[in-house]
């Protein structure tokens, strides 16, 4: 049964902004028009409000001594990529407590599949460029954007079986642990202890405030401003807070199914009874509705909370905003001279590397026993699942902006990881759109 809402006029208004929030690919799309206006932008006759904007234009924050000051671009990729990396490090724990990452022999085929796609990539980009300066950025071409591949594989509708997105989701998050590990090891600058200390003792407190059972996302966001802060401080890299922190977030949630239906059915029953003796459809009882809300809040995990509110943000506003900042690549700007190793290295570890490690890793654990292909999925669907994780774009960018920021290598190293992740996406959009097994039709896990 539906409910009936009353329209306002402002629900006319957002009426078309929500029903294309509603699209599976809706987050996809956005980055794709933020990049696209970046690249307009940066080649335009206003180039210079471009570069200025986001990188002349300075913002400090802070009290006395402890202040911040930095460019747009500093807070883009340091501080709203925290909350992204955070939500990041929330899918982490999920699926590895309690999603496709929880079982071993569900976990053993996206494991080995992230596996392959960040050794293989960074190997080729390696042989390209070992022994020069642009061997820095290793680690650019390991990264998956799952936004911009599920967004993909959802523009392919029924030809790619449920299990072939969370394959690819499954893939796409133990990759993300990988590049989270190499931002921290590698790509983090000279360590201050004492400050990356304090921030450590700080992830602890946050950690002891799970165990003594403390609820309110608002006293994790407090901690976490302060982890954020010392991390930044420390010389770590400051989105490496944002997972750490997320790791400590409760996945347990206060009251139980059955305790929840007693408590909202009691509330419910209240508003009842009000609305009998005074029949209005303007006011309710406050105190029951407020203890329905305490009761649907109570049976939602920490975790859970934070993430159905931080992820419409991390999708239309920090992605987006992040692309439009990072995307702009002048081309009237790049060296003639540069040597091509690193972009093409880039482009091939992406385009050719991802797709190879993918499938082979796969393959291989399949092969000797240690994972089967789920129900309804062929090889010719993970196959075209790896050519979308070559799609980099977001990590991909992050990460060359840490391996060569203020260099002439950093925009040939983004057009290369544009034009890779759009040949790596088109490629694996064709290859699970031309499937001959729709994904309704059960075949043999063995089936190849």
């Amino acid at each position: 049964m539906s409910v009936r809402h009353r329209k306002e006029p402002i629900d006319h208004l957002l009426s078309p902004f929500r029903r294309f929030a509603q699209l599976e690919a809706a987050s996809g799309l956005l980055l794709l028009a933020m990049t696209a206006i970046a690249l307009v932008w940066a080649n335009s006759p206003w180039h210079g409000a471009y570069t200025g904007f986001f990188h002349g234009s300075k913002f400090v924050i802070g009290i006395g001594q402890f202040t911040l000051s930095k460019d747009v671009i500093h807070w883009i990729n340091d501080g709203l990529m925290a909350i992204f990396f955070f939500v990041v490090g929330l899918e982490i724990k999920r699926e590895v407590v309690a999603g496709e990452l929880h079982e071993p022999k569900k976990a053993a085929l996206p494991i080995a599949g992230a596996i392959g796609g960040m050794v293989v990539p960074a190997l080729i980009y390696t042989a390209l460029n070992h022994g020069t300066p642009e061997q820095r950025g290793w680690g650019i071409p390991m990264a998956t954007d799952i936004a911009f591949a599920l967004g993909v594989l959802a523009l392919v509708g029924r030809r790619a079986p449920i299990s072939v997105r969370v394959f690819l989701a499954a893939l796409a998050i133990v990759d993300d642990m990988g590049a989270v590990a190499v931002i921290a090891i590698f790509y983090s600058e000279a360590i201050a202890v004492p400050v990356l200390v304090a921030g450590l003792l700080l992830l602890l407190l946050s950690q002891i405030a799970n165990w003594s059972g403390l609820r309110s996302p608002w006293a994790y966001a407090v901690i976490g401003a302060l982890v954020w802060f010392a991390f930044l401080k420390s010389g770590v890299h400051a989105t490496v807070a944002g997972v750490l922190l997320a790791l400590t977030i409760p996945m347990t949630r206060k009251i139980d199914s059955r305790a929840f239906i007693t408590h909202g059915r009691e509330a419910l029953d209240r508003i009842e009874k009000e609305l009998v003796a005074t029949p209005s459809d303007e006011e309710m009882e406050p105190e029951a509705v407020n203890d329905l809300l305490a009761a649907c809040r109570s049976a939602q995990t920490p975790l859970q909370r934070m993430e159905h509110a931080l992820q419409p943000w991390v999708s239309y506003f920090i992605m987006p905003v992040f692309a439009l900042a990072n995307a702009g690549v002048a081309f009237h700007g790049l060296a003639p001279n540069e040597p091509p190793s690193a972009p093409v290295g880039v482009a091939l570890g992406l385009a050719l590397g991802k797709p190879i490690g993918i499938t082979l890793f796969a393959w291989l654990v399949v092969r000797i026993g240690l994972a089967e292909l789920p129900n309804g999925v062929r090889w010719r669907h993970i196959h075209g699942a790896a050519w979308l994780g070559g799609i980099g774009f977001t990590m991909a960018l992050f990460i060359a902006g840490l391996a060569f920021m203020g260099t002439p290598t950093l925009d040939s190293v983004k057009l290369a990881i544009l034009g890779a992740s759009a040949v790596a996406g088109t490629v694996g959009y064709l290859i699970i759109r031309s499937s001959q097994t729709p994904a309704d039709t059960p075949d043999s896990a063995s089936a190849s």
